[in-house]
Parts: C-alpha cells; sequence; structure tokens
C-alpha cells in the first residue's frame, strides 16, 4: 500500500465528492467536515457517478437511482443488500489530501 497525493483540501467543499485517478482507479474524495473519505467512484449498482452525489450525514445518494452508500465502510444502506464499495483510508499530510491504495 502507498499514500498518493492528491489535492489541497480547499478543492474539495464541505459535503460535496470529487472525482479523481489515483494508481490507475477512478475514485470519489468526500469531505466530511471533520475529515475526508475515499471510495470507489462506482455505485455498484449500474456504475453511477457517486463523487455527483448528494451527501447527507455519512452516506452519498447516487445520483442515479438513489442508492445510498455509507462512506465510512463501503455499505450499500438502501437498498439493504449484502453489496459493497471499495473505501481507501484518506488523510490529510503537510496540506495536502492523500489516499492510500495498493502499489
Amino acid at each position: 500500500m502507498k499514500w498518493h497525493k492528491v489535492t489541497y483540501p480547499h478543492n474539495i467543499p464541505l459535503r460535496e465528492g470529487r472525482a479523481v485517478t489515483v494508481a490507475g482507479e477512478e475514485i470519489a474524495i468526500f469531505n466530511l467536515g471533520e475529515e475526508f473519505v475515499a471510495v470507489d467512484n462506482r455505485c455498484p449498482h449500474q456504475g453511477g457517478p457517486l463523487a455527483d452525489g448528494i451527501v447527507t450525514g455519512e452516506k452519498v445518494v447516487c445520483p442515479l437511482h438513489s442508492w445510498r452508500v455509507c462512506l465510512r465502510t463501503g455499505s450499500i444502506l438502501k437498498p439493504a443488500i449484502p453489496v459493497r464499495t471499495s473505501v481507501y483510508p484518506a488523510r490529510v499530510k503537510d496540506g495536502i489530501i492523500e489516499v492510500q491504495m495498493p502499489s
């Protein structure tokens, strides 16, 4: 696993997400206020762009079919099915958001 520098925190407004490519993978980074979280940018249902979804608390609502995804665990909350999206560790270090991805 390797930490990758992504962007400055001010580039991701509060309660919004941004799509970025890290280590060849398209991920979505969200600003939850107290922290940043990163998940695959594709909803497990039909590949909707999660970065374009509406953030409510620790969840994002997929803009295509309103599936709700937990941004901390990747679990699908609505509909309640045993499917997940990948979650990646994110942090702010030296004023830059970093995401940990497989090398």
